[in-house]
């Protein structure tokens, strides 16, 4: 295998990203034909197994060098790069000294199927590897062999404290390789700090940080993006905008979390915002607020359409007209007025607290749907933002202006390579293809599972099932299980724990407002008897170590008590128990109430849920399952769809601004 991003020289002296010309009609007409197989050819040409023969072949030997001989391997095998490139052998020369090394300075040598998962991502492609077959460990195999052939590289992980805590954990393997790395974090707002970050082999970072890097670069570089332009920069004496720019470019992406990136996330443009110099007087959000108030009590005024936003109606556009009468400012323009009574309105009904925000010190904080965290740093665009504040009653922040945009489909795309490594891809793998090129290998796990699942149980109303899920716990709890409870939102979570504490069950309890603490939560979930409750993110990245008494007991014991949006959600919970052949078990305890089926009721189903009610019957197993994934799958092509729509919307706009330069 060759590579088109090996000499440092070019590396370093420019600012390398693949190119996003958007494909003719005849290269589109061609991969519709041929998409489909390639994506399924592509993992058969890995050859894992002949690499892993070669992996291990070569670590016969270096077992038994002393520490001064391994490193004279490795300095000859950077030379070895610089002459011949990526070649398959001495990937595998690579693999085998990191290995080694990790062994000696880690105590963790890798598996056989850590192996296979980093040469599926030093090969450009998705490694799906089941929870708790060391992901993190499995990264700093391409990492270093990318790193070692001078190529700088971005692990890019889920959160701040991942960043960090990988980049700690993996220091001594890559100091002892002579590679620097380093952590981007959040607290870091000198430019010049995050710029040292980035010069360093490998450089762990989140996707937003990374993104927002990339941002701040296009506005420093303005038009002057060409290679020759930025050649005839890297020559000027004195300060020129190659010497302003943070990153080195996108060379190697190894992307953590591949599925919650980039599908999950995928919806949400990035902004760069700076203050608008025309801010609105905050009382026009209040007065907004109002007039929503009464278009409630019109009655007639709106309605939401198939995507769920609010629609004005004629007769109500002309009652909000009579309401603003005699009214300066923002309501002269109908345009204007209808956009802040609508975003009132969406506020009203449709962001609801403790699901969509919080309200954490005095501010309106965004809640990743997917994830459950909070997203300190992100606000809701033209008004919506101020609109929940003036509906929470809190400070009024200033609106900001768009400096640049971005979304993950389009930033990820312009990586040189790009890798990835999940739990949970199966269920996106055309998508992931279509967008990103990415082929989804599906790596055996090191041991046989042992997770048991059980049938899931469906009940009439929510109020059953939570009595369900506390009775639940409270077995478990008998038998000195551990039991990991999953809810949707915050909300919920709280709820749950109202009840559990009524029950005189001690446990504890994992959201937004506890992010900070979520890795100790997380960690300490698998003792003696421990109840933990988690939204979405339940601890991903973080192992869940469990104690012997437990292992022996039947070990972690999972709840789902509501079906998320996508299947693969509901995975990435069930794999919290199970891991590296630990015992385990998940069950699912639903109702005929949860949002995820109130959403999708269409003739049949509805016709089906009446029948349960008036029976009185708990659903079965195979009947649960069916109407969950139903809907699940319902809302999974509905949001396919949204990004498809937004991936299309970028390339259009890629067509209509081509004359003035790209659209950041």
């Amino acid at each position: 295998m060759s590579s088109n991003i090996l000499a440092p020289g070019r590396t370093l002296g420019s600012y390398p990203e693949r190119p996003t010309a958007p494909p003719n009609w005849f290269e589109d007409a061609v991969h519709r034909m041929i998409g489909p197989v390639a994506r399924r050819w592509r993992p058969g040409r890995l050859g894992a197994e002949r690499f892993l023969d070669r992996v291990n072949d070569e670590g016969a030997e270096l077992r038994e060098l002393g520490a001064v001989e391994l490193s004279d391997r490795t300095l000859a095998l950077r030379r070895d790069f610089l002459r011949h490139g990526l070649t398959e052998e001495l990937c595998a020369r690579a693999f085998a000294i990191v290995r080694e090394m990790s062994g000696r300075t880690l105590g963790m040598r890798h598996f056989d199927s850590q192996i296979v998962g980093g040469w599926a991502m030093l090969q450009g492609m998705l490694a799906e590897m089941e929870t708790g077959e060391g992901k993190t460990l499995t990264a700093a195999l391409p990492a270093c062999t990318a790193a070692l052939a001078g190529i700088p590289v971005h692990v890019i992980t889920a959160n701040d404290y991942l960043a960090t805590r990988d980049q700690e954990l993996m220091s001594p393997l890559y100091n002892v390789l002579n590679l620097s790395v380093g952590a981007i974090a959040d607290e870091m707002r000198d430019p010049a700090q995050r710029k040292a970050v980035y010069a360093c082999d490998i450089a762990y970072c989140t996707s937003a940080q990374v993104a927002f890097d990339y941002l701040r670069d296009r506005v420093t570089m303005g038009h002057r993006r060409g290679s020759l332009h930025r050649s005839i920069d890297n020559l000027r004496e004195g300060d020129s905008p190659a010497d302003s720019l943070i990153l080195r470019g996108l060379c190697f992406g190894i992307v953590d979390e591949a599925d919650s990136v980039l599908i999950d996330e995928a919806r949400t443009p990035l902004k760069l915002s700076a203050p608008a110099g025309n801010s609105i007087d905050p009382r026009v959000y209040h007065q907004a607020l109002k007039f929503a108030n009464q278009l409630d009590n019109y009655g007639k005024g709106y309605h939401m359409d198939a995507a769920n936003n609010v629609v004005l109606t004629d007769s109500g556009k002309a009652y909000l007209a009579t309401l603003v009468e005699g009214m300066g400012g923002n309501w002269t323009s109908a345009r204007r007025r209808e956009l802040l009574v609508k975003q009132a309105l969406t506020a009203k009904h449709l962001f609801i607290k403790d699901q969509h925000y919080l309200v954490r010190d005095g501010e309106a904080q965004i809640i990743d749907a997917n994830t459950g965290r909070v997203m300190p740093d992100r606000s809701w665009e033209m008004g919506l933002h101020q609109a929940i504040e003036a509906k929470e009653g809190i400070k009024i922040t200033d609106p900001a202006e768009s400096l640049a945009r971005i979304t993950y489909q389009r930033f990820f795309r312009r990586y040189l390579r790009l890798g990835a490594m999940t739990g949970t891809a199966e269920e996106v793998a055309g998508e992931l293809w279509s967008v990103y090129r990415l082929a989804v290998v599906k790596v055996p796990s090191n041991k046989p599972s042992r997770r048991a699942l059980l049938p899931t149980r469906m009940h009439r109303t929510a109020d059953e099932k939570w009595r369900s899920v506390v009775a639940r716990a409270k077995a478990m709890r008998r038998k000195q299980r551990p039991v990991l409870i999953g809810t949707r939102t915050v909300e919920t979570s709280e709820i749950l724990s109202e009840l559990l504490t009524k029950a005189g069950l001690d446990h504890q309890v994992l959201n937004a407002r506890q992010d900070q603490q979520e890795a100790d939560i997380v960690a300490a979930a698998g003792q003696p008897g421990r109840i933990t409750v988690a939204t979405n993110m339940a601890g991903r990245g973080t192992d869940i170590g469990l104690a012997a008494s437990v292992v022996q007991a039947g070990g972690l014991h999972v709840i789902a008590t509501e079906s998320n949006d996508s299947r693969r959600i509901d995975r990435q919970l069930f794999g919290r128990c199970g891991r590296q052949g630990d015992p385990g078990s998940v069950e699912a305890i639903l109702s005929w109430e949860d949002e995820i089926l109130e959403f999708c009721r269409p003739g049949l189903i509805t016709a089906l849920a009446r029948w349960i009610n008036w029976h009185k019957v708990n659903l079965t197993y195979g009947a649960g399952l069916l109407l969950t994934r139903f809907a699940q799958r319902s809302v999974e092509r509905r949001h396919a769809h949204m990004r498809r729509a937004l991936l299309k919307q970028d390339q259009r706009l890629d067509d209509i601004f081509a004359f003035s330069g790209p659209l950041e």
